[in-house]
């Protein structure tokens, strides 16, 4: 079957679609054919080196860890699903892999009728991601939450599920982004220097919490939330350095290390809002598996409002 992997680090050249032998799905797991898989901004930065700290390849790495598609194997002492039914879901964080022919999930959930496959297969990851921080936020009815990078893969995903939440949502993005901003129920207001300032003329009474999905503005972000322990990023390698909590989902997460356990249950709940029309995800573009190169230069560019995905 055809994968996708890098065997250095390096531009988006060094990427891949090469032969490998097919998965099966083991004890607790699934396997499903790939209709679309996940590009995530997290392995751009790992193939470029910019994540070797956190998170060392160990070549060749296989790439991306969420995919939506039919199921064609169910493995030992799974219920509730069976061959064709189509699901979306992760990979283990360990293995990956997702951006293959076939892949084995360890978490799925039904695919929502009014989500294209393309949505499917945006999904999953961003989704255990937002929840994952909204979580450790514990962010509630009438909280104000300030969105850092609100029109980007996760930042999409985050806005809609804290208004799921009952939270008021602020959102940066550049200007071109507002109106889209404003479709997914939140307040824009553009990025950059001064950004305390604009978001005081919206909440004079300050917010509640920070999600940074863009990196690179620690600083400002503090003095918004009034404390660094109610601002937590997904992009800031410094964040210790600013007290600041930064959540990631590596391998650490499965095998008892300091990352955040993954949010898996935020799959389920994604399903409930999408069946009342409360959660859509917005595709940046569709690339063919082949043109993988091309969509991990997009990716670089941070330019495109959603998520990027493959079509298999």
């Amino acid at each position: 079957m055809r994968a996708v992997q890098f065997s250095e680090y390096g531009p988006p050249a060094v990427v891949r679609v090469v032969e490998v032998e097919e998965p099966h799905a083991g004890p607790g797991e699934i396997r499903i054919a790939v209709r679309v898989s996940g590009l995530s901004t997290g392995e751009v930065a790992i193939r470029s080196g910019a994540m070797r700290d956190l998170v060392p390849a160990r070549f060749p790495w296989r790439t991306g860890f969420d995919a939506a598609g039919v199921v064609d194997e169910v493995g030992e002492g799974i219920t509730g699903v069976a061959s064709g039914d189509e699901v979306f879901g992760m990979t283990s964080s360990v293995t990956r892999e997702a951006n293959a022919d076939h892949v084995v999930l360890v978490s799925w959930a039904p695919k929502p009728p009014a989500w294209s496959w393309e949505e499917a297969g945006a999904a999953a990851g961003n989704v255990e991601t937002a929840t994952r921080v909204l979580d450790r936020l514990a962010v509630r009815p009438g909280h104000t939450v300030l969105v850092q990078g609100a029109a980007g893969a996760v930042g999409t995903l985050a806005v809609q599920l804290a208004a799921a939440r009952g939270a008021r949502v602020i959102g940066t993005a550049s200007e071109r982004n507002h109106e889209f901003l404003r479709s997914l129920g939140a307040e824009p207001v553009t990025y950059g220097p001064g950004l305390a300032d604009r978001v005081s003329v919206l909440a004079p009474d300050g917010v509640d919490a920070v999600f940074d999905c863009a990196g690179g503005s620690l600083p400002e972000l503090v003095k918004i939330a009034g404390s660094p322990d109610r601002v937590v990023t997904i992009a800031d390698m410094t964040a210790a350095s600013h007290g600041v909590h930064l959540s990631h989902g590596t391998p650490e997460a499965e095998a008892g290390g300091n990352a955040d356990p993954l949010a898996v249950h935020g799959l389920d709940l994604a399903v409930g809002l999408a069946a009342r029309g409360k959660l859509r995800v917005p595709v940046a573009a569709a690339f063919p598996l082949e043109e993988v190169a091309a969509a991990h230069e997009l990716s670089e560019g941070k330019h495109a409002p959603g998520r990027i995905v493959l079509v298999h």
